[in-house]
């Protein structure tokens, strides 16, 4: 009776054993951002390739040619969803108008993780991003405390209506509450790019005699705002966020004040470790929010990394940054 028992086991094993193989390794996870003009994009994607070269899977990169496009992102889920990979790490060029998409996704039976934006829909294996409301109000926090809570300042703005742009220039505007000796002079919209912004602070400095800080709400459009400001032979304290490498450097050289950390490396590591655990059936953390922090020229070193030679945090370390 035994040798008929494991006779009639040892298929069941090895089937076991197969699944067990073809869930262990080579998965393709599709990761989805923004646009190619934002570095803080860049920094989620080869986070996204470091963890999944280190788990044995590959990434399958979706970028819009045209920033933040919604019908060319659309369009690529159409495209994913036929290439059915295994798993998804998605950020929405637009929080809500990217939900039908979603849905298509979720139809498709293909998991996806949300990252940096989160969906104002759609059934997700795991949200990774970071407190932009704490990022803003913190950033905002610092430049206000080395202009002595007093003067004249601008806000540059993300993409109108996107969360990530709401939250962050909420904190901002509490911020200058905070500080009634400062003076809000305008507060327009650069779209998260660096063009936009340079030419957003170009007229903002041809129609204010006197600009003391700038509030941008990434790097990229605090830059621009820099280029602007050393066209027209002007001096402010200027803020981002996001910790690109372009805003390290230009901490370091002092021509930025500081800059909100994003982790969009981190993000892009434990969104693809959330996807490729779930495939493999391993413990998830359902919602991980990194908490803000706030670099400058007395803590840049850290940072001041590439990208190539970060390292991914572990599972036990994920747990640690921010969840809940």
């Amino acid at each position: 009776m035994k040798q008929k028992l494991s006779y009639l086991a040892l298929p069941l094993i090895l089937a076991a054993a197969f699944t067990t193989q073809a869930r262990a390794d080579g998965e393709t996870i599709a990761v989805f951002t923004k646009n190619q003009t934002n570095p803080f994009f860049q920094t989620v994607r080869v986070g996204a390739d470091n963890m999944a070269k280190s788990l044995n899977a590959k990434t399958l990169q979706y970028i819009p040619t045209k920033p933040d496009s919604i019908p060319e992102q659309l369009s690529q889920i159409e495209d994913v969803v036929v290439k059915k990979p295994s798993a998804i790490v998605f950020t929405p060029v637009d929080y809500k108008a990217m939900v039908p998409g979603v849905e298509k996704i979720n139809d498709a039976k293909i998991p996806v993780v949300n990252i940096t934006d989160r969906s104002a829909g759609g059934n997700f294996v795991s949200f990774v991003g970071a407190d932009d409301y704490s990022l803003g109000l913190e950033t905002a926090r610092y430049l206000l405390k080395t202009l002595g809570g007093k003067g004249n300042i601008v806000i540059i703005e993300g993409v109108k209506g996107s969360l990530t742009n709401i939250d962050r220039v909420r904190g901002f505007n509490d911020a200058l509450k905070e500080n009634p000796g400062a003076k809000l002079l305008a507060s327009q919209p650069g779209n998260y790019q660096r063009l936009q912004a340079l030419q957003v602070m170009e007229n903002l400095s041809q129609s204010n005699s006197q600009i003391d800080g700038v509030l941008a709400a990434n790097d990229a459009m605090a830059i621009g705002a820099i280029e602007a400001l050393d066209g027209a032979n002007r001096k402010a304290q200027v803020i981002g966020i996001n910790g690109t490498k372009e805003a390290i450097d230009a901490i370091k050289t002092g021509k930025l004040l500081a800059s909100g950390d994003y982790n969009g490396f981190t993000q892009g590591c434990l969104g693809t470790m959330m996807a490729i655990r779930n495939l493999r059936d391993q413990p998830v953390i359902r919602e991980i929010v990194l908490k803000p922090t706030v670099i400058t020229k007395d803590n840049f070193q850290p940072f001041d990394v590439p990208l190539e030679q970060r390292s991914c945090p572990t599972f036990e370390e994920a747990g640690k940054l921010g969840s809940k």
